[in-house]
């Protein structure tokens, strides 16, 4: 067999699965290009409007769309284009802060639960005991405690969410437990750390980064429902949450108050949850197969 027949053929191995999967699917590239536009706007927000978010201005309370004011104003004046646009910088900070802290602390903790039996029971009932507390409950107890602020929100989302982590690793960890290359390692006195993190360790890699997309678009949605009922971010941090919440109460004079943060923050948990679909599909075999 020739040589340039191999590599094509093993380049389309390499790839196969972002090119059949996620190249292919139209709503997945839309998806794509959606968030890698939300990126750019929250990166280079300062560039795209001059105003303060933050900034008060009576004179402008309530105004409607102008070429000054692309969005208007909102119930305090400040301009609501500058607020959406930084909202976004707060909802992906905060989105990919709880799911990064989500999937260590899960991957960690459930690392050692799958493969120490004596842990194992210990450890996953306080898991149990922790994924019992709704979000909202613990964040309004955290609220009451420290205040509303950017620390008490990202505990309010990581504390719910990477107990699941640790279930889905300590489910892969047992599964793998009984292969032979893990059996192999063992009876050659292999360090248990060495097991973990060099055998077991990469194959919970392709459920993790589908677990953690879900899990940012859970994290963006919960940080703006908390916001919305007043146990989030402060309400002068331009969050996507924090302005509906302040404009529900005009929605029937500004209906825009709601829909001019709203529609971003669906559009993006929906976007999310697409790439988490198309990622889900590429990185399981069985459905590879099946595709």
């Amino acid at each position: 067999m020739k040589m340039s027949a191999v590599l094509p053929a093993a380049r389309e191995r390499r790839l196969g699965w972002w090119r059949v999967r996620l190249r292919g699917n139209g709503l997945t590239i839309a998806a794509s290009a959606f968030l890698v536009c939300l990126v750019l706007v929250a990166i280079f927000a300062p560039l795209l409007t001059s105003a303060d978010p933050i900034l008060i201005n009576a004179v402008n309370r309530l105004k409607p769309p102008s070429a000054q004011l692309w969005f208007g104003a909102d119930t305090m004046g400040r301009d609501l284009f500058a607020r959406v646009v930084y909202g976004a910088r707060t909802s992906l900070i905060v989105g990919l802060v709880a799911a990064g802290a989500s999937l260590l602390f899960g991957l960690a903790i459930g690392l050692v639960c799958g493969y120490f039996p004596i842990v194992d029971s210990v450890l996953m009932r306080v898991m149990d005991g922790i994924m019992s507390i709704p979000s909202i409950v613990l964040a309004v107890a955290l609220v009451a405690i420290t205040g509303a602020n950017l620390v008490t929100v990202l505990l309010a989302i990581v504390l719910p969410e990477f107990p699941r982590v640790v279930r889905l690793v300590r489910g892969l960890i047992l599964s793998l437990r009984n292969e032979a290359y893990v059996e192999a390692a063992v009876s050659l006195a292999t360090p248990a750390w060495r097991i973990l993190l060099g055998h077991m360790l990469p194959n919970t890699l392709a459920p993790l980064i589908v677990q953690g997309s879900f899990i940012l678009a859970s994290a963006i949605l919960t940080e703006a429902v908390m916001s919305f009922l007043g146990v989030g971010l402060p309400p002068e941090v331009p969050s996507w949450g924090n302005i509906i919440a302040d404009g529900r109460s005009y929605f029937q004079l500004r209906p825009g108050l709601v829909f001019f943060p709203g529609i971003p923050l669906a559009l993006t948990v929906l976007a999310i949850n697409l790439i988490g679909d198309a990622l889900r599909d590429a990185l399981d075999p069985k459905l590879a197969r099946r595709g």
